[in-house]
C-alpha cells in the first residue's frame, strides 16, 4: 500500500495538491492529512478525482513521528519537521517507510510525501 501524505496552507487548491502529488509520480492507494484539514475542499476534490479515501491523522500522532525533513517553521506550528512526511508515515503504520521525501507544489501552497507499507508482512 502506498500512502500520499499532504501538508497544505489554507489557500491551497486541488491543483496545488495535485501538482505536489504528480511531482512524486502519483500511484497512491490512500491520502493522509492532518485531522484539522481532512474536511478541506481541496483534499476532498483531489480524493474524488483520484477515487481515494482520506485518512485524517491526529496531531499527537504526527508529532511523535521523526521525519527526515526538519523545517523550522513547520516544527514551530505543527510540532513535526514535515506534515506531509509525518502523515504519510503515520498512515503507513509501524511497518511503513518513506518512499519519497516531501515535494513542494509549484505555487508553494502544498507538500506531498509518499510512504509504503509492505502488506505482505
Amino acid at each position: 500500500m502506498i500512502v500520499a501524505g499532504f501538508g497544505f496552507r489554507a489557500g491551497a487548491t486541488k491543483d496545488s495538491l495535485k501538482n505536489a502529488y504528480d511531482r512524486l509520480g502519483g500511484g497512491a492507494d490512500l491520502l493522509a492529512v492532518p485531522q484539522d484539514k481532512a474536511g478541506a475542499l481541496c483534499i476532498r476534490q483531489l480524493a474524488a478525482e483520484l477515487d481515494l479515501k482520506v485518512l485524517p491523522i491526529d496531531s499527537e500522532v504526527m508529532q511523535a513521528i521523526e521525519t527526515p525533513t526538519q523545517a523550522a517553521r513547520v516544527i514551530e506550528k505543527r510540532g513535526t519537521g514535515s506534515v506531509a512526511e509525518a502523515c504519510a508515515l503515520a498512515a503507513a503504520g509501524a511497518e511503513g517507510r518513506l518512499m519519497a521525501q516531501r515535494h513542494i507544489s509549484e505555487d508553494r501552497m502544498a507538500t506531498c510525501a509518499l510512504a509504503i507499507k509492505d502488506d505482505a508482512r
